[in-house]
């Protein structure tokens, strides 16, 4: 299936029964709810997904069963983080084998490279595979920049590097990517505070955290911005902005798994060493968390603009 990469790409959860099992009936229920409300695809395996807690069984398994699931009808992308430039090649080279349609890609995990490691690093890896690639820009949580010059450098040389999750939470930066490469890369917003702004400002999608359990609501900001319609994608958005603050936390996977529970969507059990919310910071996210769900907008009829 050919990558767009463009519209809602939701960031999914990996879902835990009590015995720390894939829960892949959740899941899937998870799933449906994201493709009825209009994503344009999926990515498996990132921060929210717990990845660096999953074994190698567990990715393959959640990446088969989501093309199972998804049939056909959306994209499935599946995130390299790895530490080393052999595993990350290997992950790489899997992934196309088990039917990936793309990958999301992280410079190397663990160790803070220098911008010419990072570079050759990300460059063997692309060259491991046929896959289209996203290069996953967060130099806030991860310490490595990828620059307009290690992108340019990159691109040249690979042309399956063909968007970037950018995360670096300078919503100008989006402006000097589309100065700099124009359309040859695409631009997704990768934080869920600065996604209204950024598309706004020219980014093609959004790679989003709170749809996992707010799928409708992310995907109508993301419609109704593209649209032009700015003052009905603002009046959601505004509503919105107090459950996306939970995703620039250090707890952004409990925190956004308590939300799909109270939505039917989830359940809390994380993997260890995370541990549920307990005590008054559970409470502080409860309470922003039911406010939103009482006050939740009536939504427009924003899949007819996708």
């Amino acid at each position: 299936m050919k990558l767009q990469w463009e519209g809602v790409m939701p960031a999914l959860t990996t879902k835990f029964d009590e015995a720390d099992r894939l829960d892949l009936t959740l899941f899937e229920k998870n799933l449906q709810a994201q493709l009825q409300a209009g994503v344009s695809g999926i990515i498996l395996g990132g921060t929210l997904g717990e990845a660096s807690t999953l074994n190698t069984e567990e990715k393959e398994t959640l990446t088969v069963k989501a093309l199972e699931m998804v049939a056909g009808r959306v994209p499935v992308v599946l995130n390299i983080a790895e530490s080393s430039t052999k595993s990350a090649a290997e992950a790489a080279r899997r992934a196309e084998v088990i039917g990936a349609d793309g990958l999301m890609l992280l410079p190397p995990m663990r160790y803070r490279p220098t911008k010419r490691e990072a570079r050759i690093y990300l460059q063997a890896v692309a060259e491991s595979t046929s896959l289209p690639i996203m290069i996953y820009n967060n130099p806030i949580d991860y310490g490595t920049e990828v620059t307009l010059e290690m992108f340019e450098d990159l691109m040249d040389r690979c042309p399956n590097i063909q968007a970037v999750k950018e995360s670096t939470r300078d919503v100008s930066n989006v402006t000097r990517l589309r100065n700099h490469f124009g359309d040859r890369l695409k631009i997704l917003c990768g934080v869920d505070t600065l996604a209204m702004e950024s598309l706004l400002m020219g980014a093609d999608g959004w790679v989003a955290g709170l749809v996992c359990a707010f799928p409708r609501e992310t995907v109508a900001v993301y419609a109704l911005s593209r649209a032009g319609q700015i003052e009905q994608a603002r009046e959601i958005y505004r509503w919105f902005m107090p459950l996306l603050e939970l995703d620039i936390n250090p707890q952004l996977v409990q925190n956004i798994k308590l939300a799909e529970t109270l939505v039917g969507l989830g359940s809390e059990p994380v993997r260890p060493p995370r541990l549920p919310l307990a005590g008054s910071e559970r409470d502080r996210v409860l309470s922003i968390i039911e406010r939103a769900l009482k006050e939740r907008p009536k939504l427009p009829d924003y899949l007819e603009l996708l």
